[in-house]
């Protein structure tokens, strides 16, 4: 699937015109890089939120979640090192006047080198690029850019200015009095959602009578000012977050590491997409707060990107957190410490945390379920656009179909209607042949429909259809529900 940017295009038209993805205010334009969900889009984001919430509270009894306030105190951001460190290094061109990500701007170089054939220039540029990230060598990324003679995709140039760091958290006055030169009124919109987890540790553990290890998991909007956003909804201003803090005993760390690394690949082939749809990339560099942190990356049709980053935050964020609130945040703990024989006593804990794009979460979904095929025989030319949605995370689970609007028919699949949308999400149309019914029912992803026709009438018995074959059998009307159930359990 890399980088096929024609099916990435078909995507995006289709996400759009079936109600998933619409461009945010696109009456006035638009605004870049922010989107709407539709109404479809909507069901499909809220079902992935309840399958990655029900895992982690209901599945790990010693998680819980929380739902923690956009709006931070702005010293939560000194401490968390945002204020000083949440930065990316930009270069513009000096012709188009276009900014870019410098590590965007060298791996869409190599990738044009990959389709060319050059795959040892590619890997040796990237290999070159990780080097010098780690060192925050920015002369040396210059270098690199011009010696390769990486060029502009708008003005075709290779005139770059130096590179310069930008810092990504958008910032706001809070209260009353507004004024661009009081800090004392500056907050930010918060980068991440981690934070309010850190903030709220003790406040869990002892109302929760949590016990060392347990974690704390939140799902909630976070906002970055990127530079350079793209790729549709891969990389957004306003996204969301899937975190889970997992507070562990210090020297634990690397067992921990291990144990999310495997839990989360487990959950995200249990959608059934298949193992060689992910992969594992190791950070070269690591965060100001990491010890060890890696990416599972998932096949896009842009290529493998980073979908889920795990990372062992080691006791960074607490023990900042303590030092600036003045305020102890440390754990007593009665249990043996092995490498000393005695009890760990009082200490801050360390941190691993799994933390998941919504939104690219969805991407890939859609990605993955997206299917054109090619239904034409000698006879007639056919086709067919499909979501092939896992029925659990389905929009709609079940669209029921009068073959007519007469005859009383309606009325048999209204009550099929009435039996089953207080368990799963229903869909009821009538209007236009039943082909083209199914059809729209296809590409939006719903993988039962069920049809009332003059049969039903004599025997009770309809027509159910299955999305991902086509295959149509007849069954009492009693077993609709349950067939339904039993997929999206």
């Amino acid at each position: 699937m890399a980088n096929d940017q024609n099916k990435f295009q078909a995507i995006i038209s289709h996400a759009k015109e079936y109600g998933f993805v619409f461009p945010s205010s696109e009456i006035y334009d638009g605004l870049q890089a922010v989107y709407d969900y539709g109404q479809w889009g909507s069901e499909l984001k809220k079902n992935i939120k309840d399958y990655w919430w029900d895992s982690m509270t209901r599945m790990y009894e010693n998680i819980v979640g929380i739902d923690a306030a956009i709006f931070m105190h702005p010293t939560t951001w000194k401490a968390s090192g945002h204020v000083d460190n949440f930065n990316d290094p930009m270069i513009d061109n000096k012709d188009s006047k276009k900014r870019y990500r410098v590590d965007h701007l060298i791996e869409g170089f190599a990738e044009e080198q990959r389709e060319k054939g050059n795959e040892q220039l590619a890997t040796s540029v990237l290999e070159q690029m990780d080097a010098l990230l780690a060192k925050d060598d920015f002369a040396g990324l210059k270098k690199l850019i011009d010696d390769n003679r990486i060029k502009c995709a708008v003005s075709g140039t290779s005139d770059w200015t130096d590179i310069r760091q930008f810092n990504l958290m958008f910032s706001t006055e809070f209260g009353s009095t507004i004024s661009s030169d009081d800090e004392d009124n500056k907050v930010y919109l918060r980068p991440e959602t981690a934070q309010g987890i850190f903030v709220n540790f003790l406040n869990v553990q002892k109302t929760g009578r949590m016990k060392i290890p347990f974690g704390i998991a939140q799902i909630g909007k976070a906002f970055r000012n990127e530079i350079v956003a793209r790729q549709f909804i891969f990389r957004m201003r306003e996204f969301e977050q899937m975190e889970m803090q997992f507070f562990i005993q210090p020297g634990t760390q690397k067992k921990w590491y291990e144990y999310w690394k495997e839990e989360r690949m487990k959950w995200h082939l249990s959608l059934g997409f298949g193992k060689e749809q992910y992969r594992f990339h190791d950070h070269i560099k690591l965060a100001h707060y990491a010890d060890a942190a890696c990416d599972i990356e998932f096949n896009f049709p842009i290529g493998f990107k980073e979908l889920e980053g795990i990372h062992s935050r080691t006791d960074f964020d607490l023990k900042n957190h303590q030092e600036y609130s003045k305020k102890k945040q440390q754990y007593f703990d009665n249990d043996i410490d092995p490498a000393t024989g005695k009890p760990y006593g009082n200490y801050i804990p360390y941190v691993v945390e799994t933390s998941i794009g919504l939104d690219r979460m969805f991407l890939a979904v859609l990605s993955h379920c997206y299917e054109e095929q090619d239904l034409s025989t000698a006879e007639k030319q056919d086709s067919r656009t499909m979501l092939k949605f896992p029925p659990r995370l389905a929009p709609m689970k079940l669209a029921v179909l009068p073959l007519v609007k007469k005859d009383g028919l309606p009325e048999i699949a209204r009550k099929i209607m009435d039996d089953c949308k207080s368990s799963f999400r229903c869909f009821y149309e009538e209007k236009d042949t039943i082909g083209k019914r199914y059809r729209r029912m296809d590409a939006i992803g719903t993988p039962f429909c069920v049809t009332a026709d003059h049969q039903t009438k004599e025997d009770n018995t309809v027509t159910i259809r299955y999305r991902d074959t086509m295959l149509q059998e007849r069954i009492h009307l009693d077993k609709v529900r349950e067939i339904v159930m039993k997929a999206i359990q």
